[in-house]
């Protein structure tokens, strides 16, 4: 333990000199945030991840410069780490999705709701065709009823403000698809869980348009990602496979048309040859060698074929 231990503290100190090449480059960390408090809140919260002994330390240098980068930390609950195989993970909470988005130029607001059964809820669209919620209206009498949606907001300083609405289908569907597929939290504070999926979604259609440096958005994008599986599904394995080789039959140099005429020609003379064979072969008596005695027998054979006239 002392050994690990030994580890971690290297790699958070290497991790924040690399934060201080990174702010020379121009990373911009959010104001009164502490890189190096939040890396020992880190380093104090690795020690409890199941599996960490197992994890490489690339990916934990990688999973606290994400964190950084952000400008999150645990002790604030914005953010938890998870060992999948021999990979550490840092993934947000909803309270540090809300603090990213906050990040980004221009957002002065982020907020995001769950849909019950029996709330009110209408969408239409404004004049440039883009999908708005034109009425909210949830009941208290209906805070324990089923889960039927959710919905973000990110609302700009210009006052505009972006959408992102999921069924409770969608949900299912994007739980279905995380790493945690039986993930008792997602079953027990659905609420919260689905608030955090749909702020993602959000995040992610919104950050991929904002102007804001790559070193953040990328590690935004990075920890959205890291929570679904990687790979594909079968079918679109196949699919893809499917169009490589048809681009490899597309590149490939195609035959002369005279070659390939002569080629078709050879091909179906020595068919013809083969039939022509199977046909003479059939067509032999069925008859065992007879031993010819005498020239008297001989005649009378070959009169009996026919072949005296």
């Amino acid at each position: 333990m002392n050994q690990l231990i030994k580890m971690q503290k290297g790699i958070t100190e290497a991790v924040g000199k690399r934060i201080k090449v990174l702010e020379d480059e121009g990373l911009a960390l959010p104001e009164q945030y502490s890189a190096k408090n939040a890396l020992s809140s880190a380093f104090f919260a690795l020690q409890k991840v199941y599996g960490i002994e197992k994890a490489t330390q690339e990916s934990i240098a990688n999973a606290l410069l994400d964190m950084v980068t952000q400008g999150l930390s645990p002790a604030k609950t914005q953010c938890y780490f998870i060992v999948y195989g021999n990979e550490l993970q840092m993934q947000r909470s909803y309270f540090g999705t809300v603090a990213v988005l906050k990040r980004l130029s221009n957002v002065s607001k982020v907020k995001a709701e769950v849909i019950h059964e029996g709330d009110t809820f209408e969408i239409g669209s404004n004049e440039d065709m883009e999908m708005i919620v034109t009425k909210f209206e949830p009941k208290f009498e209906n805070i324990d009823k089923p889960i039927i949606g959710a919905f973000a907001m990110i609302k700009l300083e210009d006052g505009s403000v972006s959408y992102t609405v999921m069924t409770k289908t969608e949900i299912d569907k994007s739980w279905q698809q995380s790493r945690n597929k039986n993930n008792k939290v997602q079953q027990n504070f659905g609420q919260e869980m689905a608030k955090r999926t749909v702020l993602n979604r959000a995040a992610k259609m919104f950050i991929n348009t904002s102007d804001d440096s790559d070193l953040l958005t990328g590690a935004i994008n990075n920890t959205t990602e890291n929570e679904f599986e990687r790979e594909e599904p079968k079918e679109i394995q196949a699919q893809e496979k499917q169009a490589d080789d048809l681009i490899k039959k597309a590149i490939q140099k195609p035959e002369e048309p005279e070659q390939k005429k002569v080629e078709e020609l050879e091909d179906n003379q020595e068919s013809e040859i083969d039939a022509a064979d199977e046909v003479i072969e059939d067509a032999k008596p069925d008859i065992e060698p007879m031993e010819v005695e005498s020239d008297e027998n001989q005649t009378e054979l070959f009169d009996e074929f026919g072949l005296i006239k």
